[in-house]
């Protein structure tokens, strides 16, 4: 498997609730927003790049990747996301990353595309805990989904559960799973940024 056979899926369209509602994917890190970050990371490793956003369409578009939207109204959370994303994949594999973990590891696509073998499903972790919104699936898993979400299901690894699912250790930097929650977050992200960047 290689990058022709991967999407990228950044999820930026949740509510951001415990940073005051904004939109996370422009919170600002180093000077640059936080959907910048993720993009220059990864975009030239995947054969499409994906969006998953519900406002600022115009300026996520304005990146040059594709923006798509939830499939069903109310931010009804990151399955939803990640379902709407599935559909609109043109790969046979997409690999979801949140927008507001701007330090994930430069090799988490080789690492992630190596270690998920014959599984459907492969998760970060860290070492400590996993990491269910950095994970590569398969694009065919789509109509599962739509199914699942139909019924009720919101929780993201109850639905992987329904799947051949493995971990993917990332215990060498578990520092690169920090994401941005707090206004405090963001400080520590940013001294973070700033020592790696000397």
């Amino acid at each position: 498997m290689d990058r022709e056979h991967v999407s990228l899926l950044i999820l930026a369209g949740g509510q951001g609730r415990r940073m005051g509602g904004v939109d996370k994917g422009w919170l600002s890190l180093a000077g640059r927003p936080l959907i910048e970050h993720v993009l220059r990371r990864y975009q030239q490793q995947v054969n499409q790049v994906l969006i998953s956003a519900n406002r600022s369409l115009a300026a996520y578009r304005e990146l040059g990747a594709e923006v798509v939207t939830d499939r069903e109204e109310g931010y009804q959370g990151p399955l939803m996301g990640i379902w709407s994303g599935l559909c609109a994949a043109s790969t046979p594999w997409v690999l979801v990353v949140p927008c507001d973990s701007p330090a994930l590891p430069a090799d988490l696509i080789p690492r992630m595309l190596s270690g998920i073998a014959g599984n459907d499903i492969a998760m970060a972790h860290d070492g400590e805990r996993a990491h269910p919104v950095v994970a590569l699936m398969r694009r065919c898993l789509a109509g599962d989904l739509g199914e699942a979400l139909s019924d009720g299901e919101r929780k993201v690894q109850r639905w992987y559960a329904r799947h051949a699912l493995c971990t993917v250790d990332f215990s060498d930097c578990p520092e690169a799973f920090a994401n941005l929650n707090t206004p405090d977050d963001s400080a520590v992200l940013a001294r973070r940024y700033d020592e790696e960047h000397r």
